[in-house]
């Protein structure tokens, strides 16, 4: 039987994280910390000043850190602090952590080469900050194209923004934002190449509703194998797999790259 690790979450993090059903759903990893014990894990919400906090957690003894929804900072004091102590610290994004994203990385990727264009649509409901938006979108689709060049702004306002960028063999890429209550949120990925293309979409985390990725060639339509599982329970379960191996998570790596890459829009 494996190690149960305790948890204890800050309660932004709790709501945001939807962490009690994601423990409760694995409940011979994870269980919660009793009364005021360290607890093995401790999870924090992303906002402003969250690299800090997660640096003082391992500095407390915790053997992993998960950050829900992180907002753009450096992360270099955190990678440094979790390198010397061998802590995890994995990354719960809102759309890069589905569990469908491999596969899709793997059908955009592996057609890559011939792309014409990519086009992507992040909604999100009126009133959110389209910023916190733009990461989030954004580490969704690099964390499937790989790295974009080229990144512009062409419009932001309170109702959204439209972003341009390049593929790596010059197709042209739109990432629109649209701030709406209308629609439920979600993130739509569409790639079209010389004969066929690539089409994503990912719901939003909170329950098991499942990405669709389906591939399109001279065969005709495929819908790719569909998980039933949220990226919150993708997340924990990762987190679980790198505690048991001993292994460190890039998540880190691959969201300093992201706040680079934001960076150069501000």
């Amino acid at each position: 039987m494996s190690q149960q690790h305790t948890v204890r979450a800050t309660p932004e993090a709790q709501e945001a994280g939807a962490v009690a059903l994601a423990v409760a759903s694995l409940p011979e990893s994870f269980g919660p910390a009793a009364g005021e014990n360290q607890a093995d894990i401790v999870v924090i919400s992303g906002r402003t000043g969250w690299t800090a906090q997660a640096v003082e957690a391992i500095a407390a003894g915790a053997r992993g850190v998960v950050v829900v929804n992180p907002a753009p900072e450096s992360t270099g004091s955190l990678r440094t602090a979790a390198e010397e102590s061998g802590a995890a610290v994995v990354l719960d994004q809102r759309w890069a952590s589905n569990p469908a994203l491999p596969a899709a990385e793997h059908a955009v990727r592996s057609m890559a080469g011939r792309a014409a264009v990519l086009d992507t649509v992040a909604t999100a409901p009126a009133g959110t900050d389209p910023g916190e938006l733009l990461a989030d979108h954004l580490a969704a689709v690099v964390r499937i194209t790989g790295p974009l060049e080229n990144l512009r702004i062409l419009h932001r306002g309170t109702h959204g923004y439209a972003v341009s960028a390049r593929l790596a063999n010059g197709a042209p890429v739109a990432l629109h934002g649209v701030l709406s209550s209308a629609r439920p949120a979600g993130v739509n990925v569409s790639m079209l190449t010389d004969d066929g293309g690539v089409s994503v979409a990912l719901p939003k985390p909170v329950a098991a509703w499942p990405a669709t990725v389906k591939v399109t060639g001279p065969q005709g339509e495929v819908l790719l194998p569909t998980l039933y599982e949220s990226a919150h329970r993708a997340t924990w379960r990762r987190l679980k797999e790198h505690l048991d191996a001993g292994t460190s998570p890039t998540d880190l790596h691959r969201f300093a790259a992201l706040t680079e890459s934001i960076s150069t829009l501000s």
